[in-house]
């Protein structure tokens, strides 16, 4: 099938396909810093052999897994040999929007309410948005503020909150059973010509952070932890 290359990501290629839908083609760039990887930076910091084809395996298992639970997701098939994803094409929110769920008060949560809450105490599938945007440094937006700049409707506000703790759940309790415990993750959503959201982009481990036995897990080690 005829592809056509529309965008060019830190971490994904993305073409268009002749049926209409997307292939998303993995790569082994990393975010980070100075050669070390780290999932919230903005910049490509390094290149890691295989990071595409762990970040593709895993977004597969959970997709399929979102999928069978009812939860729509943009994810229609993918080629392990080449590292591609098929997906259904899905309209970003405004210029792009991360939803971020947080199970234990970490990272930027406790850098801004420490004041109020413990490192590491349990918070009940918290739920927030933030527009991506490097050079703001990804600020925080409000369900109120997203509907009166017309980024979303209330229901897809709602929609997206639902399917986040939804999806959540799923996640954390399957690394439970591998005897890890996950944090906090990060996704992306998108929607559908009718409006309808959707789950987009992957669901891997340079989106989540995850312990074991009290002890951060870094990405690489996660997926082959996961997959062990």
């Amino acid at each position: 099938m005829e592809k056509k290359l529309v965008y060019t990501g830190k971490t994904k290629n993305v073409y268009a396909l002749e049926n209409g839908n997307c292939l998303l083609k993995f790569k082994d760039d990393c975010t980070g810093k100075d050669g070390v990887f780290d999932p919230g930076e903005n910049s490509v910091g390094l290149t890691i052999d295989g990071v595409g084809d762990v970040n593709l395996r895993m977004s597969i298992y959970f997709f399929e897994k979102i999928n069978a639970a009812g939860i729509k997701t943009h994810y229609v098939s993918a080629n392990m040999d080449d590292t591609t994803m098929e997906v259904l094409p899905a309209k970003v929110f405004g210029h792009g929007l991360e939803v971020i769920c947080r199970r234990k008060a970490v990272g930027s949560f406790i850098r801004r309410y420490g004041e109020y809450i413990e490192s590491g105490a349990d918070l009940p599938y918290y739920v927030e948005t933030t527009f991506k945007n490097d050079e703001k440094g990804d600020p925080l937006v409000t369900k109120d503020a997203l509907v009166a700049l017309g980024v979303m409707t209330e229901k897809q506000y709602d929609d997206i909150k639902d399917m986040t703790q939804k999806i959540t759940k799923i996640v954390h309790e399957d690394l439970a059973e591998k005897g890890m415990e996950l944090y906090d993750i990060k996704f992306e959503f998108g929607y559908a010509p009718d409006g309808s959201v959707m789950l987009i982009d992957e669901v891997a481990s340079g989106n989540m952070r995850v312990y074991k036995n009290g002890e951060y897990i870094d990405p690489m080690t996660l997926s082959k932890l996961f997959f062990a």
